[in-house]
């Protein structure tokens, strides 16, 4: 057997649906809250299917902005075995199916049946230096990009209400 559970993660809620093997769906879907209550009956779970299947579910989930980061960081917690998938990736599987049919307990279940379509690598943790230093990276970008925005505006307005203010100041 080769158990998976996959997760649809929205804000503060997920909908998962375990797979025992290929083509074989365990249960209905099910959902949790991401609060230490809803963790406590997620990771119940993982261990009931774990009892059925002799093995520990790899979980497989689409990166959804930080939504996602409660159930990684408790996945890491509990050393489970996890995939994030980049939602390009997740779009393009469900785009080839002929229904449209867009629920969170489907994608929950099309991400589970992808994952027996395509090798994954288990997540690896990013260190959290990195991490603080790609923020700040993107801070210090936004920041830029504002300062330049608002340079050319006080240009277009200077130029409006102050023509040839250049010959007056040389440097602005």
């Amino acid at each position: 057997m080769n158990p998976v559970i996959g997760l649809d993660i929205s804000k503060g809620r997920s909908d998962g649906q375990a797979f025992l093997d290929k083509n074989k769906p365990f249960g209905k879907g099910f959902q949790f809250d991401h609060t230490k209550e809803g963790f406590v009956t997620f990771l119940q779970k993982i261990q009931e299917v774990e009892r059925e299947s002799g093995l520990p579910p790899v979980i497989i989930l689409e990166a959804t902005g930080h939504y996602h980061l409660p159930v990684t960081d408790f996945l890491e917690q509990h050393e489970l075995t996890f995939i994030v998938l980049n939602p390009l990736i997740s779009y393009q599987a469900r785009k080839v199916s002929l229904r449209k049919v867009k629920t969170d307990q489907s994608d929950a279940y099309k991400l589970a049946a992808l994952y027996y379509k395509e090798e994954f690598e288990p997540f690896k943790k990013r260190n959290v230096q990195l991490l603080n230093i790609r923020a700040l990276a993107r801070e210090h970008d936004a920041i830029t990009k504002m300062y330049v925005q608002t340079q050319l505006r006080f240009q277009a307005i200077l130029d409006q209400v102050f023509p040839g203010y250049e010959q007056v100041f040389t440097d602005l």
